[in-house]
C-alpha cells in the first residue's frame, strides 16, 4: 500500500502533519516497531470556534493516518491482493477468566479442545477422596508432606476458644476435594462436572451473537492507549472530528472506578476495594433454571442461567441494548458511556468490554494493554493487529512498574490468621490435597512474617536468612529472587502448582467468607495484632496481594529484585514492614506484545534518547530495523525565549543541588527572582519545584520573610494540590483569575495585580497532562534539576540493572558497594552507587531528570500563535559543554536547545531579554 492523501483530516494540514501521517502509514506497512516523535504543539491545525483560535495536533494525525491504513488494508484484502491475517488463538481461554460475570462466561460454550488442558480433579465437598494421593507431589511439598500439624499450641488454644463460642453451619465454606493426578500436570486444572447441567446461552439470539463474535476475532483492530483517562477522553473528542467516528466501531475501555454506577460499590472510594467488591459480587451469583432442552434420542439436558450478584448486571438483555446503542451513537468517551449506563440502569464497564470483539478501534489505558493478565481478562487479541502507545516517553518504567507486587505485614497477619482459623475448623473434613496446599500457604506466610517481625511465635527460619536480611530494627534489604527463596528455605515449594490451586480451589473466597461470617455472628470485628481493618483492606485483598507476590517469585532470577522493608511500627496499630518485588527487565514483557502484533508504534513529544528505550524493551531488534521519525517544531523562533538563569537579582549564584537548595540564602534569592518576574511577565507564571516537600519549604520560607506578600501584590498565588482530584478546580480558578485580570475589570482583586502564579511539582498532575497555553503559561520557571531521590531503593536497583545491560564480560560488570545490599534508604548510600556507575546507569539517572524537565517546560507552548519564556534556574544549566563530560542542556528538545541563551552576565540581562520578548509578542498579537 502506498501512503497517499488522508481525506479524513478535517482541516487543511501543514506540511509537517502530512510528513508525520506518511511516516506512520509507512511504519504500519512495514510492521515491527516504530517510534514517532512529535514535539509538543507541533502538528497543529487551525479551527475557528467561539471566536478563539483552537489548535489540534498529533492526535488527529495519528487517527487519520492509522485508520486510513486500516481502511486501505481491508479494501486490499477484499480485492484479493492482501493475505488474510492469521486467526488469533493466543487467548482461547480468555472467556474463562474469573474477572467476568458468570452470564458472560456462560455466553460461550466450552469447546472440546479445552479438555486436554485439565488435569486436576475437583469433587463435591464433604467426603474426602479415599483414593491414594499420587506420589508425584511429594517433592513439591516436602516440607508439609504427611499432613503434619502446623498450628502452634497458642494458635490452637485461641482457635478452639473461638470455635466453642459460636455454633455455625459451615458447609458452604468447605472446599471441594482437590488432588494432583500426575506430576506433569502442573498448572492444568479441571473442575468435575456436577450433575447434568450445562451453562449455555438462554436463547437463539445469544447463540447467533456467539458465532458473530467468533468472526469478529479475525477483524483487523487498532489499539490506542495512553496514560490517563483524561488523555483517552481527549483522543475520543479529536476522533469525533473525523468521519471515522461514524464509519468505524469504536469502544473506550477504562477502570471499574471510572465506569462503575453501583453507588454502594462506588462509596468504597479506593480503586482496589472497588475492584475487589465488583469481583466479589460476581461470585455471589444466583442460578435459576432457564429451560430443559430436548436432545436427540429422547435425552434431555437441564440448562441453567446465571444471574450476577450486582443489580447492574442482572439483565443481560439490557447489556445487549447498551451495546446496540453504542454502535449507533459513534465514538463515546468514558463520561458518555457512564451517562448512558446510568440512564439504562446497566453496567457500562462490562458492556464496553463486551464490545471489544466487534470493535475496529479500542481506546484504553496503559495498564489494560501492557499487563498480560489484563489483556487476558479483557479478551484483547493482539495478533496481526496494530498497537499505538501514546505518551511513550517513560514507557519502559511504566511497563515494568505494572508487574511490581507488594504485601505488607498487616496483610500477611490477616491472611495467616484467617487461614489458620479456617484450617483448624475444617482440617478433619478436608481431603489430603486441600490440607497439603493450605499447610503450604501457612508455611509461606509464617516465613514471610518471621523475616519481617522476627517474632518467636512464628515458625523459625534458618539463621542464614538473618545474615541475608540484617538484624536492624529498621532497614531495607535487596535480594535476587533465588537468594530470597533459599534464605527462607522455601525453594522446594512448587509455586506454579500452588498458584494454580489458589486459582482453581476458590480458597480465597472460602477462607475470607468464613472469617467474615464468624466475625458477624460474634457481633464484633475480628482484629489481628496488626489491625485487620487497616488501609490494606480485607482478607480478600490480602490474599490477592499474596497471590501476586507468589506469581512474582516465579519470574526468572534476573528479572527483578525482592525488597524487604523491616521498619518498626511507631504505634500499636501501625505496621510499616513489607515485602516487595520490583521488576527490572521489560524485555520479556514487551516481546510478547511485539511478537503478536503486526505493528507497534510508540508516539510521544520527546522520545530521545531512543537507544535507552531500545536496550530496555527490544534489545533483540537491530538499530537499522527500528523505524524512527521526528518532526521539527512549527512554533517560530520569536515565540519562545529559553534562558539559563545562573544568578539572581542580588548576584547570588543559583545552586539547587541536594545539599544547598534548602539554605535560607537560596530560598530568598529565588523569592527575589520571582518578585522581579512578577513585574515583567504578563498574565500567568508557572514555577516547577522538584517535590511537594521542597515546594512547601520554599512557600513557608517566603511567607515568614514577607517575600510572599510582596509577590502577591503583583500576582495572585495558587498551589498545586496533592490530591489529583482537586487539580481541576485549582486550574479553573487560576485561569479565571488570569482572564479576569487581563480584562482589567476585576472588583475582587487589587488594581496592582496583573495575573497569577502557579506553584507546581515535577511529576505531578500539572507537569504531565495539562495544557498551560496562552495566558496560563507566559513564563515557565524550572527550579533546579529535578533528579529523583537516590534514597529510593527501587530506583537504585533499576540503575544497577541498567548499568549492567550488555556487559557479558564479568570483568566489565560494575562492582557496587555493599550498601546496595543492606540498604537503609539514606541518600549517601544511593550516591555511592551512582558514583560507581560508569555509563548506562548514570545516563539513565540523568535521563530521568531531563525527561521530567522536558515534560514540564513543554506545558507552555501549545499552538502556533502561542508564546512563552522558559527560565532554567540553576548554574548547571549554564555549564559549558566543553568543560564537562555531560551538559544538561544537550538533553533538551531540539526546538528549545536551538534557541537557548545558555549564559548571561547578570540577572539584569535576563530582565532586559524578558521585557523585549513580551513587548514584541504583545505588539505582534495586537496586529
Amino acid at each position: 500500500m502506498e501512503a497517499g492523501k488522508f481525506p479524513a483530516f478535517p482541516y487543511k494540514p501543514y506540511t509537517i502533519q502530512i510528513d508525520f501521517m506518511n511516516a506512520l502509514y509507512h511504519s504500519l506497512n512495514e510492521g515491527g516497531v516504530s517510534m514517532l516523535e512529535s514535539p509538543t504543539g507541533l502538528s497543529l491545525s487551525l479551527s475557528l470556534s467561539l471566536s478563539r483560535i483552537f489548535w489540534t495536533g498529533k492526535t488527529l494525525s495519528i487517527i487519520c493516518s492509522a485508520l486510513q491504513w486500516v481502511v486501505d488494508r481491508r479494501q486490499q484484502q477484499n480485492s484479493g491482493k492482501g493475505g488474510k491475517p492469521d486467526k488469533n488463538q493466543a487467548n482461547d481461554g480468555q472467556h474463562g477468566s474469573d474477572d467476568e460475570p458468570d452470564w458472560m462466561r456462560d455466553f460461550v460454550v466450552n469447546k472440546d479442545n479445552h479438555v486436554e488442558e485439565k488435569k486436576i480433579k475437583m469433587k463435591k465437598f464433604g467426603k474426602p477422596d479415599k483414593r491414594r494421593n499420587q506420589e508425584s507431589c511429594r517433592d513439591l511439598f516436602s516440607r508439609v508432606e504427611g499432613g503434619g500439624d502446623l498450628v502452634t499450641k497458642k494458635e490452637r488454644e485461641i482457635l478452639q476458644k473461638n470455635n466453642d463460642a459460636v455454633e455455625l453451619t459451615d458447609e458452604e465454606f468447605l472446599l471441594e476435594d482437590y488432588e494432583s493426578e500426575e506430576e506433569g500436570a502442573c498448572g492444568k486444572s479441571k473442575r468435575k462436572a456436577g450433575g447434568g447441567s450445562l451453562s449455555s446461552p438462554s436463547d437463539e439470539e445469544e447463540e447467533e451473537d456467539q458465532s458473530d463474535e467468533e468472526e469478529d476475532k479475525e477483524k483487523l483492530k487498532v489499539y490506542f492507549c495512553s496514560r490517563t483517562h483524561s488523555q483517552l477522553s481527549q483522543f475520543v473528542k479529536e476522533l469525533r472530528k473525523t468521519v471515522f467516528s461514524n464509519e468505524m466501531k469504536i469502544v473506550c475501555l477504562g477502570s471499574r472506578k471510572n465506569f462503575c454506577i453501583n453507588e454502594e460499590v462506588l462509596k468504597l472510594g479506593n480503586s482496589s476495594r472497588i475492584n475487589e467488591r465488583c469481583l466479589e459480587l460476581q461470585k455471589n451469583k444466583k442460578k435459576k433454571v432457564s429451560k430443559i432442552k430436548n436432545l436427540g434420542g429422547g435425552g434431555r439436558i437441564r440448562r441453567t442461567k446465571a444471574s450476577s450478584g450486582c443489580p447492574m448486571l442482572r439483565k443481560p438483555k439490557l447489556q445487549r441494548q447498551f451495546r446496540s446503542e453504542i454502535s449507533q451513537q459513534g465514538a463515546l468517551d468514558i463520561e458518555d458511556l457512564v451517562h448512558l449506563g446510568v440512564n439504562m440502569g446497566t453496567c457500562p464497564y462490562y458492556a464496553s468490554r463486551g464490545m471489544v470483539p466487534a470493535a475496529d478501534l479500542v481506546v484504553l489505558p496503559y495498564q489494560s494493554l501492557l499487563s498480560k493478565s489484563s489483556r487476558e481478562s479483557l479478551g484483547l487479541t493482539l495478533k496481526n493487529n496494530i498497537v499505538i502507545i501514546d505518551e511513550a516517553h517513560n514507557l519502559a518504567d511504566s511497563l515494568i512498574s505494572m508487574y511490581d507486587s507488594k504485601i505488607t505485614v498487616s496483610q500477611l497477619e490477616n491472611v495467616h490468621s484467617h487461614t489458620v482459623r479456617y484450617f483448624e475448623r475444617f482440617r478433619n473434613l478436608l481431603g489430603p490435597g486441600n490440607r497439603r496446599y493450605i499447610q503450604t500457604l501457612m508455611v509461606l506466610t509464617r516465613a514471610f512474617l518471621q523475616i519481617l517481625l522476627e517474632d518467636a511465635s512464628y515458625v523459625e527460619v534458618p539463621q542464614d536468612s538473618e545474615k541475608a536480611f540484617g538484624a536492624n530494627d529498621a532497614s531495607n534489604s535487596s535480594m535476587a529472587i533465588n537468594d530470597f527463596l533459599f534464605s527462607l528455605n522455601i525453594d522446594n515449594i512448587n509455586l506454579v502448582k500452588l498458584l494454580q490451586y489458589i486459582k482453581e480451589s476458590n480458597i480465597m473466597y472460602k477462607v475470607s467468607g468464613y472469617g467474615d461470617k464468624m466475625a458477624s455472628l460474634q457481633k464484633c470485628t475480628v482484629h489481628t495484632s496488626t489491625g485487620e481493618c487497616s488501609e490494606e483492606g480485607s482478607t480478600l485483598s490480602g490474599f490477592r496481594a499474596l497471590s501476586d507476590m507468589l506469581l512474582s517469585l516465579t519470574n526468572n532470577d534476573g528479572d527483578g529484585r525482592i525488597i524487604v522493608s523491616r521498619s518498626r511500627p511507631r504505634c500499636s496499630r501501625q505496621q510499616g514492614g513489607y515485602i516487595k518485588f520490583v521488576m527490572l527487565s521489560g524485555e520479556k514483557i514487551f516481546s510478547e506484545i511485539v511478537d503478536q502484533a503486526h505493528a507497534v508504534v510508540l508516539a510521544g513529544g520527546t522520545l530521545q534518547p531512543i537507544e535507552e528505550t531500545r536496550e530496555r524493551l527490544f534489545p533483540w531488534l537491530p538499530p537499522n530495523e527500528l523505524h524512527f521519525f521526528s518532526c521539527s517544531h512549527i512554533v517560530p523562533p520569536e515565540s519562545i525565549l529559553p534562558v539559563a538563569v545562573s544568578c539572581g537579582p542580588s548576584g547570588q549564584s543559583f545552586d539547587f543541588t541536594y545539599g544547598s537548595r534548602s539554605s535560607s540564602i537560596m530560598i530568598q534569592e529565588l523569592g527575589l527572582l520571582l518578585c522581579n518576574l512578577a513585574t515583567v511577565v504578563p498574565e500567568g507564571i508557572v514555577l516547577f519545584f522538584s517535590s511537594f516537600e521542597y515546594e512547601g519549604q520554599v512557600y513557608d520560607g517566603w511567607k515568614a520573610s514577607g517575600l510572599l506578600e510582596r509577590i502577591m501584590k503583583k500576582k495572585r498565588v495558587f498551589r498545586e494540590p496533592r490530591k489529583s482530584t482537586d487539580v481541576e478546580s485549582v486550574l479553573k480558578e487560576y485561569k479565571e483569575t488570569i482572564d479576569t485580570l487581563s480584562l482589567g475589570n476585576s472588583k475582587e482583586h487589587p488594581a496592582s495585580q496583573s495575573g497569577a502564579i502557579l506553584f507546581a511539582v515535577v511529576g505531578g498532575k500539572i507537569s504531565e497532562g495539562i495544557n498551560l497555553s496562552d495566558g496560563m503559561g507566559r513564563c515557565v520557571v524550572m527550579v533546579g534539576l529535578p533528579y529523583p531521590s537516590p534514597s529510593d531503593i527501587e530506583l537504585i536497583e533499576r540503575v544497577k540493572h541498567i548499568e549492567g545491560l550488555g556487559n557479558s564480560n564479568s570483568i566489565e560488570t560494575p562492582k557496587f558497594p555493599v550498601t546496595g545490599e543492606v540498604y537503609s534508604g539514606d541518600v549517601k548510600a544511593g550516591f555511592e552507587i551512582l558514583r560507581g556507575c560508569r555509563h548506562r546507569g548514570k545516563e539513565y539517572y540523568e535521563n530521568l531528570c531531563m525527561k521530567a524537565v522536558n515534560q514540564s517546560i513543554g506545558r507552555a507552548i501549545r499552538h502556533v500563535n502561542d508564546y512563552a519564556a522558559i527560565l532554567l534556574v540553576d548554574t548547571r544549566y549554564a555549564s559549558d559543554p566543553s568543560n564537562r563530560s555531560f551538559s544538561h542542556t544537550t538533553k533538551l528538545p531540539q526546538w528549545i536547545k536551538d534557541r537557548l541563551i545558555s549564559s548571561t552576565d547578570s540577572y539584569g540581562e535576563v530582565h532586559r531579554l524578558l521585557h523585549q520578548f513580551f513587548k514584541f509578542n504583545k505588539n505582534r498579537e495586537s496586529h
